[in-house]
């Protein structure tokens, strides 16, 4: 279904009305405000838009304002008429994707706390490394001492019950990241002292120095 085309004098109307409501955005209102200084016509129509919204007197009855939806639907959206609720059902689609934006910046963009798997040390402390772990990924930091003379290299590796020891990298002075699964808690954690570039058998070959079990899952 479609209006009416609208005339001259109607579409100046609907622009009067939509400047006295206060809808226009900054360039259209200065349009309006500089036709009102140059046409007297559409100026007293912006007049009377003016008196039929300003509080009335109790003694004179308040004027009916015309609805102007139609006429600003049709300026906005042309010459075919929109439902009325078409208008809600966007900004119910705004509404819904600014929430949907939230939860995923809340549950998508915080980012995970690690989680301490072992704490490797010596019994006076004197050299010291910590596991920690984000989902896939461990990561070995040296808290406390000093890496392995030169010449040699401190090797990490990880045991599980009954089976030999895998070596998970080499420790130096920055943290080793390595995308490991976190093993289940009764696997164990070491560090061997092995040649410069580590192990040449794929095992440990020099004194264990550390060792510590995986922490509990609970």
């Amino acid at each position: 279904m479609t209006d009416a085309p609208l005339t001259p004098e109607d579409d100046d109307d609907a622009l009067a009305g939509e400047y006295v409501l206060g809808v226009l955005d900054m360039a259209d209102r200065s349009a309006v405000e500089a036709r009102m200084k140059a046409d007297a016509v559409f100026a007293a129509r912006v007049t009377a838009w003016e008196r039929r919204l300003s509080p009335l007197d109790d003694e004179t009855p308040e004027a009916a304002a015309p609805d102007l939806m139609p006429q600003i639907e049709a300026r906005i959206f042309g010459k075919e008429r929109r439902p009325r609720h078409w208008l809600a059902w966007i900004s119910l689609g705004l509404s819904g994707a600014i929430a949907a934006g939230l939860i995923f910046a809340v549950v998508f963009m915080v980012p995970p706390t690690p989680q301490v798997v072992a704490v490797l040390a010596t019994k006076d402390a004197g050299l010291s490394y910590r596991l920690t772990q984000v989902g896939e990924q461990l990561t070995v930091t040296r808290v406390a001492g000093t890496p392995a003379p030169a010449g040699q290299v401190h090797q990490l590796w990880i045991i599980a019950p009954g089976a030999s020891p895998v070596s998970l990298g080499l420790l130096g002075d920055e943290a080793l990241v390595v995308d490991y699964p976190k093993p289940p808690a009764g696997w164990m954690f070491a560090v061997s002292v092995e040649p410069e570039g580590g192990s040449p058998s794929g095992l440990p070959t020099g004194p264990v120095i550390l060792a510590a079990p995986v922490t509990s899952d609970t």
